[in-house]
């Protein structure tokens, strides 16, 4: 196989950008998968690349930092692959979660000319004081102080300029390439790397549109309205566009500063179990959930007079997950069956929600559910981790190329680094015991009459569509056999072993009827008033058939056994 990347056209509109990310690759030692689709290439444009001394560095480490210098395209990618604990193992997904896409801020024009522009009014119209020094500059965008004519204070969102180009055209090389990975490299084939890419698109392209991240704001302000103990910044949509983002500011101490947290009034014991129920709430009563709770996105608001038991807040509401009717009753069957040890059923439901590859060793994957559950069943609570048994269950699938549904992958993660979160509060926490009041109320809930009902009154629709749609379906149908146009397809799978098998023996079976007539009517040519040809057909069809006797006893594939021997 040769391969020219430089005349794929997609790669060729985009060189500069595909020399870069490769010479990079090449930099930190991970052009591996390049060299293999196109040496060439790599000797060409990366031959001149200086190796980074990395050696105390792990793979793990090394993919962080290519991704960091390639920017935010490859930042944000880290970030979504992070999510993937089955695609890329628990040891990676945690690294990347370490990715911060911290780039330089844009100078105080440029932002001030975006504002305008999006709003469509100068900047003093809007905001009576808006400092030009943001607060961070991360991938996407930058985050200003401000204040409105009313006095409150905001914080205003803005987009760096030209992103959405530069997105759009690492996302074509991203598409492109794991196009050729998925056609040239079997090994990274059951990956699905166009899968991946398709979905990072998507959610890539969402995020960049912060009228989404407005909307999730008023979600989560809804949800929470009658939680005193919770704080997410209200929006205003009349200041906000698809580049522009004004929310309200929060003055928080973030997590990452615990002895600042303290030091606020801040019961660190209180404050981890407080941030894991607000998390389990979003997931468990509301299908709608945070999918980021790392520390440097989570304040503590000290306590006021309205407020007199402080405040968790929430920022950064860019990346959200979501458990659908149907997602949240196979996860409330999934812990049921792993509350019974059921690692049948479990398994079931693993096959059930994942891609899984065409030819899934069901049992061998069914072993190693088993054995995770009788590893932990019964294990005193103090010493269970839940973060610990969802990553070994994940990198258990993981080598089966069994594939999680995105919104399950994505829960799976929160949990992972909710609970981490709550350790790094309080060394006591345990996110197991947070998570027993709603698997009682999910039990409950799935008993509820008002549930069955509602199951029940959903069942009678489906069949009342299906009742009405019948004779329009029939009508269809006959017009397409009146005009000949149905045809009927048979699809056969592995029967060709069989028909050899069946063919050979038939052969074997003449064979060794067609001697034994020449033996007993002593047909010539004789040797010792026996048959030369009889005997001797009698024999090669003894032969013949014990092969195939022993063809059929080992394997069932007397054809591909011939042709491996031929080889």
């Amino acid at each position: 196989m040769r391969l020219d990347l430089a005349s794929v056209p997609q790669l060729a509109r985009n060189l500069t950008r595909v020399v870069e990310i490769v010479r990079t690759l090449a930099k930190y030692g991970l052009a591996d998968a390049v060299v293999r689709l196109d040496p060439g290439f790599v000797r060409r444009w990366a031959a001149g690349t200086t190796i980074v001394r990395l050696s105390h560095e792990s793979q793990e480490a090394r993919i962080r930092l290519v991704l960091t210098e390639l920017g935010t395209t490859f930042i944000k990618f880290g970030q979504v692959l992070s999510t993937r604990r089955d695609l890329v193992g628990s040891v990676l997904a945690d690294e990347l979660s370490q990715l911060q896409g911290n780039v330089p801020a844009d100078p105080p024009e440029v932002t001030r000319d975006t504002v305008e522009k999006e709003l469509g009014r100068p900047v003093p119209e809007v905001f009576p004081h808006f400092d030009p020094v943001p607060l961070a500059s991360a991938s996407i965008g930058q985050v200003h102080r401000a204040t409105l004519h009313d006095g409150r204070r905001v914080v205003v969102k803005v987009q760096h300029p030209g992103i959405t180009r530069r997105v759009e055209d690492d996302l074509s090389i991203l598409a492109e390439l794991a196009d050729l990975a998925e056609r040239f490299l079997p090994d990274l084939r059951a990956y699905r790397p166009v899968a991946v890419v398709a979905e990072f698109r998507r959610v890539l392209l969402r995020e960049l549109d912060f009228r989404r991240e407005l909307r999730n704001l008023q979600l989560f302000r809804q949800a929470f309205a009658a939680d005193e103990g919770v704080a997410v910044p209200e929006p205003f949509p009349a200041f906000s566009t698809g580049r522009v983002l004004t929310m309200e500011y929060l003055d928080g101490v973030p997590f990452t500063h615990l002895g600042k947290v303290k030091a606020a009034g801040g019961d660190l014991d209180e404050l981890a179990a407080r941030g894991a129920h607000v998390f389990l709430a979003m997931i468990f009563r509301d299908g709608v959930f945070h999918a980021d709770p790392h520390p440097g996105n989570l304040l503590y608001l000290p306590a006021t007079p309205d407020h007199p038991g402080g405040r968790i807040g929430l920022l950064d509401v860019g990346m959200v997950g979501r458990v659908d009717a149907r997602l949240r009753d196979k996860i409330e069957r999934g812990v049921s069956a792993a509350v019974r040890q059921d690692a049948v059923k479990l398994t079931d439901l693993i096959v059930q929600v994942a891609d899984v590859p065409p030819r899934l060793d069901t049992d061998a994957l069914e072993g190693e559910v088993a054995e995770q559950l009788a590893y932990y069943w019964g294990m005193p609570l103090e010493q269970f981790q839940l973060g610990t048994a969802l990553n070994d269950l994940t990198d258990a699938i993981r080598r089966f190329h069994v594939l999680l549904p995105a919104p399950l992958a994505m829960l799976l993660r929160v949990l992972v680094i909710l609970e981490g979160t709550g350790r790094r509060l309080s060394p006591r926490f345990n996110l197991v015991g947070q998570l027993e009041p709603y698997a009682r109320a999910l039990v409950l809930k799935k008993l509820s009459p008002k549930r069955m009902a509602r199951q029940l009154i959903g069942s009678l629709r489906e069949w009342d569509d299906l009742i009405r749609s019948l004779p329009r379906e029939v009508a269809g149908l006959l017009r397409q056999l009146q005009r000949q146009q149905v045809s009927v397809q048979l699809v056969h799978r592995h029967l060709e072993p069989s028909v050899n098998r069946l063919v050979f023996g038939l052969m074997v079976s003449a064979l060794f009827l067609g001697s034994a007539v020449m033996w007993a009517a002593k047909a010539p040519p004789l040797l010792w008033d026996t048959p030369v040809f009889g005997v001797l057909g009698c024999a090669l069809a003894t032969v013949l058939g014990f092969h195939l006797f022993r063809a059929i006893q080992h394997s069932g594939k007397l054809e591909e056994r011939e042709q491996g021997s031929g080889r």
